[in-house]
């Protein structure tokens, strides 16, 4: 197979908007072992720059072995080293595993015990991904922090900017709206502008042993999609049976096997019978071991209340959108406070938004151009 003309040496070192020749700078690439990762190293080597893969183990390497949809751990970063040893770039594995349990895992399991709805994946990257990757960089002298990441990173007339893929079947942007300005001026995405496809074809040319390898799937640490065991195994307190009840009358329709199981929108799972419209958990009461139920119309929610709020860049005077959940698509919004340095807000929806869910995040676009967002703490216009 030819060689892709991303390889090109002068291509390559474009993707990475060094500010220096390449052969004087540094590039730290966060690899996981995945195939994403692994063809941003080869684009780093490629250019010319000297290149260091680092690889966080995050959970435990054993337990990890040979499991598809992990990340971080086992097999993952044996096919890193393997990349590294490939291309001729030096690779160090930096052992997260607290950290990410504490900030990560811990976190997950507290809050679906909640009855919220958690992203483990924005807080991974609010924490060992981004912020202790960017000390280890810095304190290696790099020029830049790359990643896997399909997200683009634009210069604007106030700095950089964070903007949703080109591939609007990869974007990750959703996953990204934490980032700080710091963070992103320091950071690259060279793949933000290239389709999968692509992607696949230079590890190919490259000549990577994980070309074929399968994307990660669910979240990294529940590689099988049953998060609850997970949490059940972390907070047993969580599997404490209670009743179904109807969100408008009070009515006990059913009982449950514990609040871990439930999220915010959920139809499947609830075994009630005998209803004259289907039933949707619109509210999850986790103190008193309640989920509650109603129709469709129950989840219609008109504002959401944000903390912990981000903000990258200035904020434009231009319609703006949100995403509430990673696949769903930015609906108009009005932004009713201030955003950015963690303060609180409050979103509005110009017609009314399903599915909202407490613990997820909701970020703010203005076109392609994330301008941040913050975690959802409550929603108002939901009967329940």
């Amino acid at each position: 197979m030819p060689e892709s003309r991303l390889l090109d040496p002068a291509s390559a070192a474009g993707l990475f908007d060094l500010e220096k020749p390449a052969p004087e700078s540094r590039i730290v690439v966060a690899m996981s072992g995945g195939v994403d990762s692994s063809v941003v190293a080869a684009l780093a080597a490629k250019s010319g720059a000297e290149v260091i893969g680092i690889t966080l183990q995050l959970y435990d390497y054993g337990a990890a072995t040979g499991r598809k949809g992990a990340c971080c751990a086992g097999d993952d970063i044996a096919d890193a080293r393997a990349v590294a040893d490939r291309l001729g770039i030096a690779h160090y594995v930096s052992d997260h595993e607290s950290a990410f349990r504490e900030e990560v895992v811990e976190t997950f399991a507290d809050e679906y015990l909640a009855g919220r709805t958690p992203v483990p994946c924005i807080r991974c990257n609010m924490g060992p991904k981004f912020t202790d990757l960017f000390a280890m960089a810095r304190e290696l002298g790099a020029d830049c922090l790359a990643t896997g990441h399909y997200v683009q990173r634009l210069m604007g007339p106030a700095g950089a900017e964070l903007h949703r893929a080109t591939d609007p079947a990869r974007d990750q942007s959703y996953f990204l709206y934490a980032t700080t300005e710091d963070q992103l001026g320091y950071l690259r995405f060279p793949l933000g502008g290239l389709p999968k496809s692509e992607v696949r074809e230079l590890a190919v040319a490259a000549g990577l042993r994980n070309a074929a390898k399968p994307d990660s799937q669910d979240i990294c640490f529940v590689p099988d999609g049953d998060y609850a065991k997970i949490v059940k195994k972390m907070r047993p307190e969580g599997a404490r049976p209670g009743a179904i009840v109807h969100a408008s009358t009070g009515e006990e329709l059913g009982e449950h096997r514990g609040v871990i199981h439930y999220t915010v929108g959920q139809r499947r799972g609830l075994d009630i019978g005998g209803q004259p419209e289907p039933l949707y958990v619109v509210g999850i009461d986790a103190a008193e071991a309640l989920v509650k139920v109603g129709p469709k119309h129950m989840l219609a929610v008109d504002e959401v209340s944000l903390v912990e709020t981000n903000r990258i860049g200035p904020l434009p005077d231009v319609q703006l959108t949100a995403k509430v959940r990673s696949l769903a698509k930015p609906v108009p919004i009005i932004l009713d406070g201030p955003l950015g340095s963690g303060e609180s807000t409050t979103i509005r929806f110009e017609t009314p938004e399903y599915g909202v869910a407490p613990g997820q995040a909701a970020v703010i676009y203005a076109g392609d151009r994330v301008i941040g967002g913050g975690w959802i703490d409550s929603t108002t216009g939901c009967a329940a």
